[in-house]
């Protein structure tokens, strides 16, 4: 099939649509939906919830009977399979569409080019990978997690210009700005999980919470949109105090351990604390693993210059996002990541530059490792 000029606007049409749920369809992917008859939208509807229904029945619902004859330009290849809500082949093959246009396959095995063959059956005309990067980006998590049974990782940090955490005293509170520490907010809202370290909780007592106002927050129009992330401690030896601020608000929380004791064990599962053990020491790739074996599509790790260095080195970090505040910390002061073994040029960590930009007084750079991937 070949696209035209308007076929790519209604495409683009929908992929904005898609970005309205990106702090709310977690663990299901980001998605939107346009339908477009005669050159014209009739319908159109975005995914906003796990449970509620999908963009194509909510476009359909919108265009009523205007959607016979009409054409479905969807950002991920419609469903086949019932799950919490029916398929959406079945609801376009009711209302009648007679294209259906996927920016993208969609990677989940129950469905994996299974939808488009289903409405080709019953001559729909079909096509798939209209603005298909475009579509990559809104759902990166979704897709490696359905390709590699792996989440997306994230890792932020914030840094003087001279690449310093925290001065030699430790000392570390707002390197950056209040527009910066706003985006880490937003950050965490499109987040599954939020990771730490012990070391972190030790010593800044962090919330790892979404705090903005409703209203800074894509798609979230009321209180029971905000999905608080799955808020995640490294804590070989669970020396987490009982007391510490994560664990008393709102929003999952959970601990992985290796030589935990027993009774503090009970105690903080009795608080509702989730506390996972593997055997062994904490394997970072296998922390990962189990997060993705629990639906998390993307996780946000903010972390100390150690835990930073290990997941680096242990290739579990797709993203980095470093945020770069205009002031110098000195020489003395403490460094970005812990990186042991680098010792000639040739053991650099390439990276892959994806963007620059001024948040407030500061600068954000976003970088992925090695070649160019989709972010």
């Amino acid at each position: 099939m070949t696209f035209d000029l308007r076929d790519h606007e209604f495409m683009a049409r929908a992929i904005r649509l898609a970005w309205k749920g990106l702090c709310t369809t977690d663990p299901n992917p980001r998605v939107g939906c346009v339908l477009a008859k005669s050159g014209e939208i009739v319908g159109e509807g975005w995914h906003r919830k796990a449970g509620e229904p999908h963009a194509e029945r909510l476009a359909i619902a919108s265009a009523g009977e205007r959607t016979r004859g009409a054409t479905a330009y969807v950002t991920l290849e419609p469903c086949c399979h019932h799950g919490k809500t029916p398929p959406c082949t079945e609801a376009l093959l009711e209302a009648g569409v007679s294209r259906v246009i996927a920016a993208m396959d969609d990677p989940n095995p129950l469905v994996a080019g299974k939808g488009l063959e289903i409405l080709a059956e019953q001559s729909v005309e079909v096509a798939s990978g209209l603005l298909r990067s475009d579509a990559e980006r809104l759902n990166p998590g979704f897709i490696k997690r359905m390709t590699t049974g792996l989440p997306w990782v994230r890792c932020k940090l914030a840094m003087s210009l001279d690449g310093r955490t925290a001065m030699a005293s430790g000392e570390s509170v707002w390197i950056t700005g209040a527009d910066a520490r706003r985006d880490v907010q937003r950050l965490r809202a499109r987040s599954s999980a939020v990771v730490t370290g012990i070391g972190t909780v030790l010593a800044d007592d962090p919330s790892l919470n979404v705090r903005l106002a409703l209203e800074q927050l894509p798609g979230v129009e009321a209180a029971d949109d905000l999905r608080q992330p799955l808020r995640v401690v490294l804590d070989s030896g669970l020396r987490i105090p009982e007391g510490a601020r994560l664990l008393s608000l709102e929003g999952p929380v959970q601990i992985f351990h290796s030589r935990g004791d027993a009774d503090k064990i009970r105690r903080l599962q009795d608080a509702g604390i989730a506390v996972v053990q593997l055997e062994g020491g904490l394997d970072l790739p296998e922390v990962m693993q189990a997060l993705a074996k629990q639906e998390i599509n993307e996780v946000l790790i903010e972390a100390g210059p150690t835990l930073a260095g290990a997941a680096l080195q242990a290739g579990i970090v797709d993203e980095l996002i470093i945020y770069m505040a205009p002031h110098l910390m000195g020489h003395k002061a403490r460094g970005l990541f812990h990186l042991p073994g680098l010792e000639k040029m040739a053991d650099r960590v390439e990276l892959q530059v994806q963007d620059i930009r001024k948040v407030g007084r500061d600068l954000r750079m976003v970088a992925t490792m090695g070649a160019t991937v989709i972010r």
